[in-house]
């Protein structure tokens, strides 16, 4: 029987070779493509659906809610304004399904990172915002049909907002599309 070299004391075995350096960590599968026109036909089906296909589960969720509130208004006798409504929230949806799509492949298909906000914080804030006049609605502390006379302020509103980007754009030397 050999007995075992002895190292002397403070001194440590020489350590072995490292492995050979041709080990490849495997590649990550790509992400299959958007399809925007399979955005555009799931947000025909049903407002939102084209933004669940795409990611973007904030604006699937306002736009559902828009929809169906914009029918439930229709129904509760108000159908001036909501009627108008429902058209114009139904192809915006499209049409924000369809670019959503085609900002994801532009994207080059990675995933988004967790600081990185794919959505902006206005569709949250709608949300909310739709959320809180419903709840004060079944409260009782609002009536939202008694709101209804006042929806040609949205029309002044937006037609003020579209005034002042116009100028805004003049002033500063810009072309307006």
């Amino acid at each position: 029987m050999s007995s075992p070299e002895m190292t002397p004391p403070g001194e440590y075995p020489p350590l072995p070779p490292p492995p050979p350096a041709t080990a490849v960590m495997p590649a990550a599968a790509p992400q299959p493509a958007k399809s925007p026109w399979v955005a555009l036909l799931l947000s025909l089906l049903m407002p939102g659906l084209g933004q669940i296909y795409n990611g973007q589960f904030a604006k699937a969720l306002t736009f559902f809610v828009a929809f169906s509130g914009s029918i439930y208004l229709i129904a509760d006798r108000h159908p001036l304004p909501f009627a108008i409504f429902l058209p114009f929230i139904v192809f915006w949806n499209m049409i924000d399904a369809y670019r959503g799509a085609e900002l994801v492949n532009a994207r080059g298909l990675r995933a988004p990172s967790i600081d990185e906000e794919p959505e902006s914080p206005a569709w949250g804030v709608a949300l909310a915002a739709m959320g809180a006049l419903l709840l004060l609605n079944n409260l009782g502390w609002l009536n939202l049909g008694a709101l209804v006379r006042y929806w040609p302020v949205l029309l002044i509103a937006a037609g003020i907002v579209l005034l002042r980007r116009s100028t805004q754009r003049k002033g500063t030397g810009g072309t307006s599309v």
